[in-house]
């Protein structure tokens, strides 16, 4: 139950990041912008969103993961939703309002994911980490094959205001069923002593939100973060996550408009046609948390079963180049579509940090992670806009996020090294 509200909750973060490239060729028509302007209007979520993430671990690590995501929740939908009123603005300062309402909607959204590392870590032991990582983490690509058809339908129907109007009102929802079903695994209703007795000796970190008042007071020191800024796995795992997040930033921003501007393509059916590589990232992502525990299963060590997966995902990543030598729209999707399936194949940054961040600080290691993951969220949008203004086609741009994908993989070939839980130095 508790993975199943995960995965929802992350399916519909990312649907409320993915409105503006849905809706995004009607909003430039009618707000009269160029592809420099929506990259970055694009890239306003991606400054807040990395500026928030130590802050965001570190509220996490003292309040607690349950109490931090409802607010993060509730605020998230809500600047979703007042994107929908941006019309109304005078179509002079409409450009600056809807990047001022993306910069709040990244801002909110930032302790997302150190919590779902959080709430994993707590809830499974390590056995079943990859696979709880893997599934909650495939909810992105989930999300992009339900709700590109969706929001692709309302913005064909009833225009691009009740994309953001409709997926606030879903969020406001999720913020009630939040609150009332999550629990610290000490505290859920439901779990037995046998429950928390197998996960805890599995591996999780059952009490996490349960420290002393003495431990609340010493709230992680500036310090832990040299520390892991210093430690050559934890800069390779971090390194290898902006990689491989601009590959998920291109399919967040610019693969719906580049089926439209380069492929011809019509919304209506853009909003179809971007559900299938979501569709094989979902599998892919669900495959590889599955073949990464399975390989713990039959002994292999930690350090094999992460690896060989990142590895291939990203080795099949690099496929997206070859869209730049076909004219054959089936031929571009199934590319994608095999790119996508290898990036959620490989994409199991979550459960290596659930795997190797420190005990003490899960929540704040898992923001360090998220802010180099998504300085991708602001360069891959803003570079594509550049590439594609400058250069008059996408053929540039899906260069470099094959390569991103090549640096993803040499990022855990040649750098991480051994993965295993990190040891904090105490002063």
């Amino acid at each position: 139950m508790i993975l199943l509200i995960i995965f929802i909750v992350t399916a519909i973060n990312y649907a409320d990041r993915a409105t503006l490239s849905i809706a995004g060729s009607a909003v430039a028509k009618e707000l009269q912008l160029d592809a420099v302007h929506m990259g970055y209007i694009f890239s306003a979520f991606g400054w807040s969103y990395l500026a928030m993430q130590i802050p965001g671990g570190w509220l996490l690590d003292r309040f607690g993961s349950k109490k931090v995501y409802a607010y993060s929740i509730f605020f998230w939908s809500l600047f979703t939703f007042l994107q929908g009123f941006v019309d109304w603005v005078p179509l002079v300062w409409a450009p600056v309002t809807l990047f001022a309402l993306r910069f709040m909607l990244g801002f909110s959204e930032a302790p997302s994911f150190p919590a779902n590392a959080r709430i994993t870590a707590a809830w499974f032991p390590t056995k079943e980490r990859g696979t709880a990582s893997a599934i909650f983490n495939s909810a992105q690509y989930f999300s992009l094959a339900i709700f590109s058809p969706f929001l692709g339908w309302l913005t064909y129907q009833w225009g691009w205001e009740h994309v953001f109007l409709s997926m606030g009102l879903i969020g406001f929802v999720l913020t009630i069923i939040w609150v009332k079903f999550i629990h610290n695994p000490t505290d859920h209703p439901s779990v037995t002593p046998e429950e928390v007795a197998y996960i805890s000796q599995g591996g999780a970190v059952v009490d996490m939100d349960h420290k002393k008042e003495d431990a609340k007071k010493d709230a992680p020191k500036w310090g832990y973060v040299k520390q892991l800024l210093t430690n050559r796995m934890m800069l390779g795992i971090f390194l290898g996550q902006y990689f491989i997040n601009t590959i998920t930033w291109f399919f967040l921003t610019w693969f719906p408009i580049y089926l439209v501007q380069e492929k011809g393509m019509s919304i209506l059916k853009v909003g179809m046609v971007a559900a299938i590589p979501a569709l094989y990232g979902f599998a892919g992502g669900v495959l590889g948390g599955v073949f990464s525990d399975a390989l713990l299963k039959r002994g292999y060590s930690l350090t094999v079963a992460r690896k060989v997966p990142i590895i291939f995902g990203m080795l099949l990543a690099t496929s997206i180049i070859l869209c730049n030598y076909t004219d054959s729209n089936t031929l571009v999707v199934a590319l994608m579509a095999l790119a996508f399936f290898g990036k959620g194949f490989g994409a199991l940054g979550w459960p290596v940090i659930s795997d190797t961040a420190p005990k003490e600080i899960i929540g704040l290691c898992g923001g360090v992670f998220n802010v180099f993951g998504n300085v991708a969220s602001i360069v891959t949008p803003l570079v594509i806009g550049y590439l594609v203004k400058e250069l008059h086609s996408f053929n540039s741009a899906l260069l470099f996020v094959g390569i991103s994908a090549l640096m993803a993989m040499l990022c855990y070939l040649l750098v991480v090294g051994e993965i295993k839980r990190m040891e904090l130095k105490k002063n």
